[in-house]
């Protein structure tokens, strides 16, 4: 869910240890003796399309049993597309392997024929995954364990649930022999957690077959009210936060470790994080974050953080807004994605210090991965903040830029995305989803809203295609932690129910 920009160099060289142990990476494990390949070359009066296809929980199984993680330079993607293929051939649909250049890391197209030439919908969802500490999990994150109603397995929010969905409503209208009104393309892509050869590359290289008229995609939450079950806020964001990292280093003298002094770069670069970490960015407001705060507000059932939230959208201060954003964090059932959704967010991510036990190292670096809030802070503007706050912590703060790129250079395209407007509302996609929001969970408010993280959107909405997100399953606060964390699951009901949420949206695109 965090595709590195084309800015972003490679991690790996940051760190002097292996990246949580590769041992294995890419493995696939397939299940369930599924044959690979076949085609559709011949026809069939309907598609013969398997019951397990049909139900969501039982896909996502099968896509969970492939590992697709992706440690920094593209996932083992091959497998997994292979098994989807099959599946799409004995629907009669059309499906590609679009392999890059790097080995069994692959893209996968199928396109449902419409019934005209409108613009094509194109759904888009990934198939690698973020790796795991496999000793942290109480289960194992490939086997697609289900427990207490949840089931758990390293995609299962993120985002291989939702393409179970998606894929399972889908088929589910081709299974009661329905027609679209217009094509719609299934692109299960790679190296959207990272890696050269992502949706921007599959754009340069074939824009004709993922070219669009607009493009969903993960994103929006579904959140539960205080008693983290009832459907509260049903949101689909229409923009992704503005994605930059920085470096934190510090120098000091290399010398034996039997000789301590007080210019080690490992204790200079830990006071700058202690100050960093303890300080905020300060909270911005825009029209995508107003509204979202404000259909927030009325779909709570919890009284005091209603009024929190209203103290913040009246605030005519700096330090009145402030207080109630905190207020606001501290009243909310989800207070790490609503502190996200107020400001430019940093999070330390990789740190790298010294070789040798005996050796005081002559450096140390922090990697700082930050998300803008497009209409709020600009990023130069956030930098020169960090920059006059640690001025006096003798380390240099470097915003990274692609190879060769000159900061200011940086700094102009981070301004370009930056200034880039949200997505229409006023597209057939947008009011399909919209539609199937207050079908599916009549109960809840529904809002368009703003991405704390990023998507592979990049290549649709530079054209200016509307790209929307949604995760179609009700979240609580704990399975929204469990992303890109340990022990990632969802609620089997709340995927069931989100599935339907998918077939009404597509339903509306039926002929």
């Amino acid at each position: 869910m965090s595709e590195l920009p084309p800015s972003s160099p490679n991690l790996a060289a940051l760190s002097r240890r292996a990246f949580l142990g590769r041992t294995g990476a890419g493995a696939a494990l397939i299940a369930g003796g599924l044959a690979i390949g076949g085609g559709s070359a011949i026809a069939r009066t309907a598609p013969a399309i398997a019951p397990a296809d049909l139900d969501p929980l039982a896909l996502l199984k099968k896509m969970l049993a492939f590992d697709t993680q992706n440690f920094g330079e593209g996932g083992v993607t091959r497998p997994h597309a292979e098994m989807l293929k099959a599946m799409w051939e004995s629907a009669d649909v059309a499906a590609e392997i679009i392999p890059t250049p790097k080995k069994d890391n692959v893209h996968l197209i199928a396109r449902i024929r419409g019934t005209t030439s409108a613009p094509p919908l194109l759904l888009l969802g990934h198939s690698d995954v973020v790796p795991v500490e496999r000793s942290k999990w109480t289960v194992d994150p490939f086997a697609g364990v289900v427990k207490d109603g949840e089931i758990y397995g390293r995609g299962a929010l993120d985002m291989k649930g939702a393409n179970a969905a998606f894929i399972a409503a889908l088929l589910r209208h081709l299974n009661e022999k329905g027609r679209f009104d217009r094509d719609i393309i299934v692109l299960t892509d790679t190296d959207e957690e990272a890696g050269p050869y992502g949706s921007r590359w599959l754009a340069e290289n074939h824009w004709n077959k993922i070219d669009a008229g607009m493009v969903l995609t993960e994103g929006g939450w579904f959140l539960a009210q205080k008693d983290q079950k009832s459907p509260m806020l049903i949101t689909v964001t229409r923009q992704d936060k503005v994605y930059f990292n920085l470096d934190l280093v510090a120098d000091g003298t290399a010398t034996h470790s039997s000789k301590p002094n007080p210019d080690s770069a490992i204790a200079k670069l830990s006071r700058a994080i202690a100050e960093l970490d303890s300080w905020l960015a300060p909270v911005t407001l825009t029209p995508v974050t107003r509204e979202y705060f404000a259909a927030l507000a009325r779909a709570t059932d919890d009284r005091p953080f209603k009024r929190a939230i209203e103290l913040l959208l009246n605030a005519k201060s700096g330090p009145s807004r402030e207080r109630a954003a905190a207020l606001v964090v501290k009243r909310s059932s989800y207070p790490w994605l609503h502190r996200a959704l107020l400001r430019t967010t940093h999070a330390f991510v990789i740190e790298d210090a010294g070789y040798k036990e005996n050796v005081i190292p002559s450096s140390a670096t922090v990697r700082i991965n930050c998300r803008g809030v497009p209409g709020g802070q600009r990023p130069r503007d956030f930098l020169a903040q960090v920059r006059r706050l640690l001025a006096d912590r003798d380390v240099q703060v470097k915003l990274i830029g692609a190879a060769g790129e000159t900061e200011e250079a940086a700094l102009k395209r981070l301004d370009e995305t930056f200034a880039k407007p949200p997505s229409s509302i006023d597209s057939p996609l947008f009011t399909a989803i919209k539609d199937a929001a207050g079908a599916t969970y009549p109960q809840a408010t529904f809002a368009p809203a703003l991405f704390e993280a990023g998507t592979s959107l990049s290549p649709w909405t530079s054209r200016g295609v509307p790209g929307y997100g949604v995760y179609p399953y009700v979240l609580d606060n704990d399975q929204l932690i469990g992303m890109h964390g340990n022990d990632e699951r969802i609620s089997v009901a709340a995927l069931s129910q989100g599935t339907d949420f998918m077939y009404r949206l597509f339903e509306r695109f039926r002929v």
